[in-house]
């Protein structure tokens, strides 16, 4: 049995962007995001298993790409639900050869290697790996037009790839779940109690605006010696 699993959230139709394409997609640093993110686990990991939740109508789209960048590639695709905690159960429920899991979005593709192990390690020893980053800025609560400040040390940013014991995320995936809920680490804890954080990292950006796509073809830019 292979002990790493991945599930690639890839469902997302990305509208924020404003772009023809779907976010995950859309070509940067010579490659589509999708792909950068891909890459970044089997770079860890050779031989991972992997499931794509993907909306079906760009099944088209991915298997264009996957021709071209991953052509040999063992991957599994499923259908996407219509919030992202169904994404994620079908694509848990995909995983078939592995005892840890991680969930990633298509749009984190300058994750980096150390953040991906130390998920991995943690996630083996105590069921869960959630990386998070301290807050830079300072922030204030904001409630029907009052604002007050907060201390910014009592809270942190939280990343993916969000890793855990395979059979323990799919018992908390069984569970009903709001549709408010956006993270993993939420669903795992409803059900097993407190997650395990780990260092993240501030490169690890979600792409979600414009802006964002500048950024990431800079660090993605300046990494590629080293992948």
């Amino acid at each position: 049995m292979s002990s790493n699993g991945l599930v690639i959230v890839a469902a997302g139709k990305g509208l924020r962007m404003k772009q023809p394409l779907p976010k995950q997609f859309i070509p940067v640093a010579g490659k589509p995001i999708l792909v950068h993110s891909i890459q970044k686990f089997l770079s860890f990991d050779p031989t991972i298993e992997i499931v794509l939740v993907l909306n079906p109508e760009y099944l088209e789209i991915w298997q264009e790409i996957k021709q071209r960048y991953l052509p040999e590639l063992a991957i599994e695709i499923t259908a996407g639900g219509i919030e992202r905690y169904q994404s994620v159960a079908e694509g848990i429920n995909a995983i078939k050869n592995s005892d840890v899991v991680a969930i990633h979005d298509a749009v984190r593709p300058c994750v980096s290697q150390a953040t991906i192990q130390r998920t991995f390690d943690s996630a083996k020893k105590y069921g869960s790996g959630v990386p998070v980053v301290q807050l830079k800025d300072s922030i204030r609560k904001v409630d029907k037009g009052h604002s007050e400040v907060v201390d910014r040390s009592k809270f942190c940013m939280v990343q993916t790839p969000q890793t855990f014991n395979l059979q323990m995320i799919r018992e908390a995936y069984q569970v009903p779940i709001a549709s408010t809920v956006t993270d993993d680490a939420t669903v795992y804890e409803a059900s097993h109690g407190e997650v395990k954080l780990v260092e993240g990292d501030y490169q690890n950006l979600k792409i979600t605006t414009q802006e964002d796509l500048i950024v990431a073809e800079a660090l993605l830019n300046k990494n590629s010696p080293a992948q």
